[in-house]
């Protein structure tokens, strides 16, 4: 959801600001804008649309400066349009700021503004930010001053202060053409060192060509970036040091790599992304082991309930880490979406541990949610797939997936990752407990180590998938039927249809057909079944039978043998456990969403209305 990228060096600032665009072009946006120092005038040049509209822009080519900011704007506040596209300045344009987040006390601030004389050419929150900044210079506290490097922060600051909200801001003025001064609050941004310039970003992946080496920036915490210097301020503007991560992603990994879309690329990449979760985590015959956590037998048997808590597509990973959690460690769970968690007062106390599951570690309502349970006293663990991301550095324990980068909205291996996590995590948790049995476990462990191949299997062959979408793209309304986990992975294949190929589809726990759903199934519908369980055949079957005698056509996902002459298109699945069969059973329901997609010629990796990491509430 918006997205930012900041440059000061020696090189051309444009090219290195719209290529960084170009890589958050995922996260989703409706207008996008840079701003350079050009002879000690501010330079911007933005517009709605997409980020190659930026280089139509008459005067574009003729940027030359060395230290820029850019943005790719997500509606919050203002109509998409050039006047409310980022970068704003503050009404003397010695003053230029980009801006994630949300400033809600934006209206008080504006109206102290005009009070003192400020105009607003836009209908955003952010403009307030440039016009105060100006206002603390020449007129607030640190007006007096004498430093102009302490009183450019200094004004930074005071105006960081008066907001409230979720913000990352980059700041560039020409009262220092030779740095910009950047601070984050509930929303991500990282800094990459390079030798003789530096880089910022909202996502590692969009400066990740230039450099391995960043820093991590924390809630609350300034930092002022020249070419050859990177000066860490808190709060209180007290300099502090830093730590530097290496972050060994292969920067192709963030291209298509002869893929027609990312999405398509990632769906295949599943095998590798799994393998690389799975790690050393555990062999055959030897117990889990993490190099991230060790939790004793005694905390886990003072636990009385485990909350997973995540939203969209890592809440479904959750509910597929219930069933394991539950059938393996005997703890009761509990599955939340993050946005109502914070809202519903949960029962948490010192016997309650929190799992929280985000693809980017910044979703803004998981990490509330976080924050929610910590103060109650309650241990928290975070799944993610991005070290050193906000939701890893605020809870007491985290893991992490090895997926690589995913830049797809709609997410496919970071949730098979999830879930494999999870299932290893599930298995540590009942081996330190005691509470399965040694072949029960070593069984499932087999299970998770020949997931790659069986998934490989899959991807092998997808003809029958790509048949029925041409079949069925231009449908209205599909459902989707599963009892157990079956039911679980039929959410997250309802929504991937939803998100990329725009029809409307429901998820439906198949024993709920006769409590109302079975209404909306007439002739011609298609109906989309999972069946992996081998105790829950015959049900699924009978529920099935419901709606192909009321005129259903139906697509079975299934490792069963099933009656013949049933159903109208079959996909068979390798065999594997019932509680990690979700793993296998989403490939081909991916790549139906993906097929369908395509066959509609839609955008498959920025679908409409829909952002990659969603950093506001």
């Amino acid at each position: 959801m918006c997205g930012i990228v900041g440059y000061v060096g020696s090189k051309k600032a444009t090219p290195i600001l719209i290529d960084g665009l170009l890589s958050l072009e995922y996260r989703g946006y409706d207008s996008a804008g840079i701003a350079t120092i050009e002879n000690d005038v501010i330079k911007v040049m933005k517009d709605k649309g997409r980020v190659n509209n930026l280089n139509n822009l008459e005067g574009i080519n003729d940027l030359v400066g060395t230290i820029g900011i850019a943005h790719t704007r997500w509606a919050t506040h203002g109509k998409p349009s050039k006047e409310n596209s980022h970068p704003h300045m503050d009404n003397s344009g010695k003053f230029a700021v980009v801006h994630n987040g949300i400033i809600e006390n934006y209206s008080d601030l504006r109206e102290f503004l005009t009070s003192k004389g400020y105009t607003f050419i836009s209908q955003t929150d952010t403009e307030v930010i440039p016009n105060l900044i100006h206002y603390y210079y020449t007129n607030g506290p640190v007006s007096v001053i004498e430093d102009t490097k302490e009183k450019f922060l200094g004004a930074v600051k005071s105006a960081i202060y008066d907001l409230k909200g979720s913000y990352a801001i980059e700041v560039i003025s020409t009262i220092l053409p030779d740095e910009i001064i950047v601070v984050r609050k509930d929303s991500p941004l990282v800094i990459g060192k390079g030798n003789g310039e530096n880089y910022i970003a909202s996502d590692i992946p969009a400066i990740l060509k230039y450099t391995k080496e960043f820093y991590l920036l924390d809630d609350n915490e300034f930092a002022v970036i020249e070419k050859d210097s990177i000066r860490f301020f808190d709060n209180s503007l007290q300099e502090h040091n830093r730590a530097i991560k290496n972050i060994d992603w292969d920067a192709n990994a963030a291209g298509k790599d002869g893929f027609e879309d990312y999405m398509l690329k990632e769906i295949f990449e599943q095998p590798t992304a799994i393998r690389e979760t799975i790690g050393s985590r555990f062999r055959l015959g030897e117990k889990c082991s993490f190099d991230d956590i060790e939790i004793s037998k005694e905390y886990l048997q003072s636990i009385n309930k485990i909350f997973i808590v995540a939203c969209g597509t890592a809440m479904h990973a959750g509910l597929v880490g219930k069933a394991l959690i539950e059938n393996l460690c005997k703890i009761p769970t509990e599955v939340d979406i993050a946005s109502e968690f914070r809202y519903r007062n949960p029962l948490i106390d010192e016997h309650t541990l929190c799992i929280y599951i985000s693809q980017s570690g910044e979703t803004a309502d998981t990490i509330a949610a976080l924050k929610l349970a910590k103060a109650h006293g309650a241990k928290t663990l975070a799944i993610s797939n991005v070290i050193g991301s906000s939701i890893t550095r605020e809870a007491d324990y985290s893991i992490y997936t090895h997926a690589g980068p995913e830049i797809a909205v709609a997410s496919t291996k970071a949730y098979t990752s999830q879930v494999v996590l999870i299932s290893i995590l599930a298995i540590y948790f009942a081996e330190v407990l005691g509470s399965s049995s040694e072949t029960v476990l070593e069984e499932l462990k087999s299970d998770l180590i020949d997931l790659p191949s069986k998934v490989e299997k899959i991807l092998d062959d997808t003809e029958v998938i790509k048949a029925f979408a041409k079949k069925v793209y231009a449908e209205k309304d599909m459902f989707f039927l599963g009892r157990g986990t079956d039911y679980n992975v039929a959410l997250e294949g309802s929504l991937k249809l939803k998100e990329i190929s725009y029809i409307h589809s429901e998820a439906y726990a198949a024993g709920e057909l006769k409590h109302g759903p079975i209404a909306l199934i007439e002739n011609g519908v298609t109906v989309i079944g999972i069946i992996t369980n081998p105790n829950l055949l015959e049900k699924s079957i009978s529920n099935l039978q419901e709606v192909i005698t009321r005129g259903a056509k139906t697509l079975i996902i299934t490792n069963q043998i099933l009656p013949n002459g049933h159903f109208d298109y079959v996909i068979n699945i390798p065999e594997t456990n019932p509680l990690i069969s979700p793993i296998l059973s989403v490939i081909p329901m991916q790549l139906l969403a993906y097929y369908i997609s395509k066959q509609k010629g839609l955008d498959v990796d920025k679908p409409r209305n829909l952002a990659k990491s969603v950093t506001v509430e």
